[in-house]
């Protein structure tokens, strides 16, 4: 039996290029005492694994060269040498990137029906499908929450900001604030069509595609009473246009700054920080990983969400490991409309 997995060649400079990477076929693994073997069925493509492309220091290593890359997936246990953890049982785990991974049961979490905590919904509800544990109820639906809640301290009436707002994360942050009290949930994003989204579907109240015109004038112009959270994806002028807009006692999460990760200089900072100072503003950053003691409470609090239709999401599916990269490359660019996700 082959295995197919991508390796890293070349540390990308600028945008990374298909020569930097290469598919690689490799003899299944077996498990170990402990272990458990896993046929990915579903992978997850980040912006973030730019920067572990990089070998600049971070917070997390970077990728090695020459060897396999990591990413969330799900997928079904094909073999077991682990107590708790059964053949056919199915596992959210990091060692994405491949077809067929093995590893510690201590690195795999059991989701779906038999998992604990599973998501306890009405029983006229939809199952949440698979796919849903790399998405909306995975990495990238805590990383909404723990921002919002935890980070940004999100509180019944305040006026919410998002940019990349149809984005995975993005799209669920704006959501979550409606369903916890916003007076006003306002996003930004790359299209008209997206915008259209964010509004009709998604229940955002107001939202701008910010190649229409400056950031700063289609922010005020959406939120002329100002924003007490901003959710920031983006960074550059989206970061400027916030702190801008910022009501007393605001506060930013920054979750991410994807403008920047493929610049060779470094790029310049927002122009107006002193308005931190008139405004007592506060701006942190955060990673989800400093956070997952939330996943239990998030899991039962946005699972039924979920299920019933309340929340929302959309996914955009690409067929094959072998279309991984050019999925991966697709988010850096904004092709994806809410998670990009791989199906194998």
């Amino acid at each position: 039996m082959i295995n197919r997995e991508w390796h890293l060649l070349s540390r990308p400079v600028g945008w990374p290029k298909p020569e930097d990477f290469a598919l690689v076929e490799t003899p299944v693994p077996t498990p170990g005492e402990g272990q458990v073997l896993v046929r990915n069925k579903y992978l997850s493509v980040d912006p973030y694994m730019r920067g572990r492309m990089s070998a600049a220091k971070s917070y997390t290593a970077p990728f090695e060269l020459g060897k396999v890359m990591q990413g969330g997936a799900v997928g079904e246990v094909v073999a077991s040498n682990a107590e708790g953890i059964e053949t056919g049982d199915h596992v959210l785990h990091f060692f994405g990137w491949r077809e067929y991974a093995v590893m510690d049961a201590k690195h795999a979490v059991k989701v779906g029906p038999t998992a604990v905590p599973s998501v306890k919904v009405d029983a006229d509800a939809q199952d949440v499908p698979l796919s849903a544990y790399l998405g909306v109820l995975g990495m990238t639906g805590l990383t909404a929450y723990a921002g919002l809640l935890r980070t940004a301290s999100f509180k019944e009436g305040d006026v919410v900001f998002v940019s990349g707002a149809a984005g995975a994360v993005g799209s669920e942050v704006g959501q979550l604030a409606k369903l916890l009290g916003a007076s006003r949930v306002i996003g930004s994003a790359g299209s008209d069509e997206k915008v259209k989204l964010l509004v009709e579907e998604y229940g955002f109240d107001a939202a701008f595609n910010y190649k229409n015109g400056p950031v700063a004038e289609q922010l005020r112009e959406a939120a002329p009473d100002g924003i007490d959270v901003y959710f920031d994806n983006v960074g550059g002028d989206h970061l400027e246009a916030a702190i801008g807009s910022l009501n007393q006692g605001g506060r930013i999460a920054v979750c991410g700054m994807i403008s920047v990760y493929n610049n060779t200089e470094p790029a310049p900072g927002p122009k107006n920080l002193a308005r931190l100072i008139q405004t007592r503003g506060r701006i942190e950053g955060f990673l989800v990983g400093d956070h997952y003691d939330l996943q239990p409470e998030f899991v039962q609090k946005v699972g039924p969400w979920v299920a019933s239709g309340e929340l929302k999401y959309r996914e955009t599916v690409v067929e094959g490991i072998e279309n991984n990269l050019e999925a991966f490359l697709g988010v850096l660019r904004g092709d994806n409309i809410g998670k990009m996700i791989v199906k194998l």
